[in-house]
């Protein structure tokens, strides 16, 4: 049952098998495993194993010295029995399995049988997706190297290459760039041109301004202040 099969499927076999047998076979199995694993770490030699199968496995007489026994017979008789044991033997390898004849057959008409129209086109499609991504890639490299040209670092002896290097402004050019924006600026505001009044009408603007804000409630408010003020000045010159 378990010979030529991987050794965890063996285990399970054995596990779920009802016989008095396969309790000590599969004892004798993890020996083996064990042994298999010691031995390999001994000649420093890498194995797993889940990768270990049954090569040869089977059962031979072992020694019956000492396992006499007498069994009780008719008529005052005795029958001699002996009980013999029995020898066990496992052996696992992780080399590959050689293939039988049938085995071989099946690969050579596999490899002989013509390939049908779905197969055919799923292979057709796997080429051309193969070709698809080696274009891509192509035309990807293509790409980065015509990056790569154009940020080439600029060469000394040719002038075709050569990079402007950039100059900074002094303070006279920024003071005269701002006089030259703040000019028209202060022709257009209101407030300098208000702010110079011309020596010929400067009292005329004066009033010509207090008139413009005053209004009119506010010079009829000063009417009656102004004529209190004129008596008081009369009686003061009549004293």
């Amino acid at each position: 049952m378990i010979r030529g099969v991987n050794v965890s499927r063996a285990l399970s076999i054995l596990k779920f098998t009802d016989k008095r047998a396969a309790d000590p076979i599969a004892q004798c199995l993890n020996s083996a495993i064990a042994n298999a694993t010691f031995k390999a770490e001994q000649q420093n030699i890498a194995i797993d194993p889940d990768d270990l199968w049954i090569r040869l496995c089977y059962v031979d007489i072992g020694p019956t010295k000492g396992r006499s026994r007498m069994r009780p017979a008719p008529q005052g008789r005795a029958y001699r029995e002996r009980r013999h044991y029995c020898h066990i033997t496992i052996e696992v390898t992780s080399e590959e399995k050689e293939k039988t004849e049938k085995e071989l057959k099946i690969a050579a008409a596999m490899a002989t049988r013509p390939m049908g129209k779905k197969l055919a086109a799923q292979a057709a499609a796997k080429a051309a997706g193969k070709d698809t991504v080696k274009n891509a890639l192509a035309e990807k490299a293509e790409v980065k190297k015509a990056k790569a040209e154009e940020h080439e670092t600029p060469i000394a002896n040719e002038p075709d290459h050569l990079v402007p290097t950039p100059v900074e402004p002094t303070a006279q050019d920024m003071m005269a760039v701002a006089d030259e924006v703040s000019e028209p600026i202060a022709e257009e505001t209101p407030s300098e041109v208000s702010a110079e009044p011309t020596e010929q009408g400067d009292s005329e603007v004066a009033d010509a301004k207090n008139i413009e804000t005053q209004t009119t409630a506010t010079l009829n408010e000063s009417k009656p202040a102004d004529e209190t003020q004129q008596k008081i000045n009369e009686d003061l010159e009549r004293q």
